[in-house]
């Protein structure tokens, strides 16, 4: 039932895309946390990825042209994929399923890959991101980095405000890092927490007023 709600969801969203925006589109990740599974429906490469343990499980495969069973899919219904600057459906797009980008169907898709997954006891927080972050940070890097926060060994240098949640916080560390690291695309990332974890937090930006 989730499965087909996360579907339809993704249909219509392309159906409105499509009478509107023939030449734009976006990538999605959906998760939807339940108490005893989550269930993701990813299109395009937008991630999501579980932190289990300390080990790094990514709950989504990116629908890049290249990956096979994508690129069969592609060249089935007429296409091809073209390796410019990176490989592209029909030399331009470089993801094989988004929202809108119409004008690319049949072979450009916006059905959604479902998973699965039944939770333990040792699943710790998910980190969702665009490509932004994953293009320049490994899941295995995001995963320790968010962790390391959440466990009071690292702090933010400064926070905006005093009503940050730890989650929040652990995002914004993920996106100045992916900045640091030169990342040219959009940068959106969302931590969220499956058990508690109890972190230090930030240390407060000064005031620069005069007393």
């Amino acid at each position: 039932m989730d499965e087909e709600i996360n579907v339809e969801a993704s249909e219509m969203a392309d159906r409105s895309a499509s009478s509107l925006l023939r030449s734009m589109g976006s990538t999605a990740v959906v998760v939807v946390v339940g108490a005893e599974k989550l269930v993701i429906a990813n299109c395009g490469d937008s991630r999501a990825v579980l932190c289990c343990n300390g080990v790094a499980v990514p709950l989504s495969r990116d629908h890049k042209p290249d990956r096979p069973d994508e690129r069969e899919r592609v060249e089935a219904a007429g296409g091809n994929v073209i390796n410019w600057d990176g490989f592209r459906v029909l030399g331009v797009l470089s993801i094989s399923r988004s929202i809108g980008d119409y004008f690319l169907r049949p072979y450009v898709i916006s059905e959604p890959e479902v998973t699965v997954w039944e939770r333990k006891e040792s699943d710790e927080f998910l980190v969702i991101a665009t490509d932004g972050l994953w293009d320049v940070v490994t899941n295995e890097l995001a995963c320790k980095l968010v962790k390391r926060y959440l466990s009071g060994k690292i702090r933010r240098r400064f926070s905006e405000g005093t009503n940050a949640s730890c989650a929040m916080e652990a995002a914004s560390i993920l996106t100045e890092l992916a900045m640091a690291r030169g990342s040219k695309d959009n940068i959106s990332v969302i931590v969220v927490q499956l058990k508690k974890h109890h972190c230090h937090g930030s240390l407060k930006k000064p005031n620069r007023s005069s007393p």
